[in-house]
């Protein structure tokens, strides 16, 4: 990667530009991104899915969070590139770095197209603090990428009612009737999971993320939707045209943002759209900062998608079950890779009704890989299998019924005292999280103590959150509420409908890691007189394998708890299952004592 590097380092000074920002982000501040804006792992080599590399003459240096510091230390090695590991003692923030660094009369470059407006505002707050300047109309990854991929154009497909459980006319009046109490009369909409929920359409335009690519502006009377027009069959053009939907070309959208007036009241929200789409309004026009309404609508499954999600998750636990069935018969037997069995997971996943493709890259860690947290075998990479320790297995899928996320460490030999040890600990974070009954109001930082408890006791921790929202045939990575110890400064109480996953887990570098994660649907359970409380009724269907569990660290209640689980898993489940599966599961799922 130094090639591309130094090539980079050559145009910069050809612009007369002193420091380069590239994030991952595309247009649209999407988590994962299509390969035509993978910027960032063109010139560092960094594949991870989070990450901001920032190039001067002489230094460069790319930062990310834990999930990634195992995986960035093995692929920044010898690129040159500095890793400043996130939140970690004595490394500063990438902001705390730029404006320590940044000197008088330099300018900062990046394309402001894949900038949050909110961070652009920061930027050339501190490069006029600085007395530096800012040039944010640079695509300089795009002058030295010679084979760049192009701008994905695959097509995009209407979700039925009957997934959805809400027209496509309903939802936008609702978010009509948001912006008439905000006193907006325009909303610009640039979150491609926002826009396919709100017009019920999917695509394939980023991996694993049924989206298309687009922009959108709704006003109280019209909703122009800015896309590739050549991805839209004649039917859904039609229904789109029904409903008051007009199509307009993608690139058109910076031109229509720049005929707004003085006359117009403009809502959006500054952590999502680019920083173009707000330098590209017109001074005078009133803007209205606000969070997205399509996001926390979004959010809060209906009664028609909860019900779907349960199915979804009914064929995934049959999917999952006769994996753990494969991979306990199969384990030091057969000749097994990481890669191969991920292959195997998804050809049973394939099998199952309404299944459509993997909502993530699938992890599947062996030995000390599973401490990589998010680990993905490569060609080079891919561990064989066999009957000792831990393989950890962290796949999800896209149904038309919803998307499922679980994780499951599955124990393959026999195990150390303290493998069982901290194996029972993450157990024990998961049920009692999923237990958890909580006051209306609350947030994912009241409850992260729950998963962390068992771990902290031990002296143990884990470098991510516990717990994130989950989209419908979406995001599998969806706000605005999670589950972490740490404010993030704007948490999303929960509400009866999110989706949130339930994922402690505890990594040692070198030896073994361990992750339990079930998604969970946020219910009301009860009103008294001292308010609403809420709990979680978990979605997933699989077995914890109880081979790595020691019974001797449970509480009694916690032992209930998992009894329970598995009763209803093998309740569930084995009537799916050939007879042999189904005895098998019977016994894995048996009460623990």
């Amino acid at each position: 990667m130094r090639k591309q590097l130094q090539a980079l380092r050559d145009v910069m000074a050809e612009h007369k530009i002193d420091a380069y920002l590239i994030p991952t982000d595309d247009f649209h501040g999407s988590e994962y991104v299509g390969e035509h804006f993978a910027c960032r792992k063109y010139v560092s080599g960094f594949t991870g899915s989070a990450g901001t590399l920032l190039v001067f003459p002489q230094w460069a240096g790319l930062w990310t969070d834990g999930r990634y510091f195992l995986q960035a230390e093995a692929e920044l090695k010898d690129s040159g590139i500095r890793l400043m590991k996130m939140g970690q003692p004595g490394v500063p923030t990438l902001d705390e770095f730029l404006r320590n660094s940044l000197q008088p009369d330099q300018v900062l470059g990046f394309d402001g197209r894949c900038v949050s407006a909110r961070a652009g505002r920061r930027y050339y707050r501190m490069a006029k603090n600085r007395g530096a300047r800012i040039n944010d109309r640079l695509d300089l990854v795009d002058e030295i990428w010679p084979d760049r991929p192009p701008l994905s154009a695959q097509p995009v497909w209407t979700l039925d009612e009957t997934y959805t459980g809400e027209s496509r006319w309903d939802k936008l009046e609702r978010v009509r009737e948001t912006m008439a109490t905000e006193g907006a009369d325009t909303f610009l909409l640039t979150s491609l999971e926002d826009i396919a929920w709100l017009l019920n359409l999917r695509g394939g335009d980023v991996d694993c993320n049924p989206v298309a690519l687009a922009y959108l502006s709704l006003t109280l009377e019209a909703c122009h939707l800015f896309a590739n027009g050549a991805v839209f069959p004649p039917d859904v053009l039609e229904e789109l045209e029904i409903d008051g939907v007009d199509l307009r070309p993608y690139d058109s959208f910076y031109a229509y943002t720049n005929r707004l007036t003085a006359d117009h009241t403009v809502m959006l929200s500054t952590r999502k759209v680019n920083t173009k789409v707000l330098t590209s309004i017109p001074t005078g026009v009133r803007l209205l900062d606000r969070t997205n309404p399509t996001e926390t609508m979004k959010a809060v499954k209906n009664e028609t998608e909860a019900a779907n999600l349960a199915k979804a998750h009914l064929y995934d636990g049959v999917a999952l079950t006769r994996f753990m069935y494969w991979l306990k018969k199969n384990a030091g037997k057969a000749p097994i890779t990481e890669r191969s069995a991920a292959a195997h997971l998804e050809e049973l996943r394939k099998e199952q009704p309404g299944y459509l493709q993997p909502s993530f890259d699938p992890i599947l860690a062996f030995g000390p890989h599973g401490a990589i947290i998010h680990y993905s075998a490569t060609e080079e990479t891919d561990a064989a299998i066999t009957d000792e320790g831990f393989l950890l297995a962290d796949t999800g899928g896209h149904y038309l019924t919803g998307t499922t996320d679980c994780t499951r460490t599955y124990a393959l030999g026999p195990l150390r005292e303290d493998q069982k040890a901290a194996y029972t600990a993450v157990l024990r974070g998961n049920l009692n999280l999923a237990a958890a009954r909580f006051k209306k109001g609350c947030t994912g930082v009241n409850l992260d103590y729950l998963a962390r408890q068992p771990l902290w006791d031990l002296g143990l921790d884990f470098n991510h959150g516990t717990g994130h929202g989950v989209g419908y045939l979406l995001s599998v990575h969806e706000g605005p509420q999670s589950i972490r110890w740490k404010s993030l400064g704007q948490d999303a109480p929960f509400l009866p409908g999110m989706v949130t996953s339930d994922e402690p887990g505890v990594y040692f570098d070198g030896d073994y890691g361990i992750r339990l994660e079930n998604l969970m649907l946020c219910v009301e359970r009860e009103t008294t007189p001292f308010g609403t409380f809420l709990g979680f009724e978990t979605l997933t269907l699989t077995p914890f394998d109880l081979d790595a569990v020691d019974p001797a660290l449970m509480t009694p209640s916690e032992k209930d708890l998992l009894n329970r689980y598995h009763a209803k898993v093998c309740e569930t489940i084995a009537p799916l299952l050939p007879p042999e599966e189904a005895a098998w599961l019977k016994e894995a799922s048996r009460p623990v004592e």
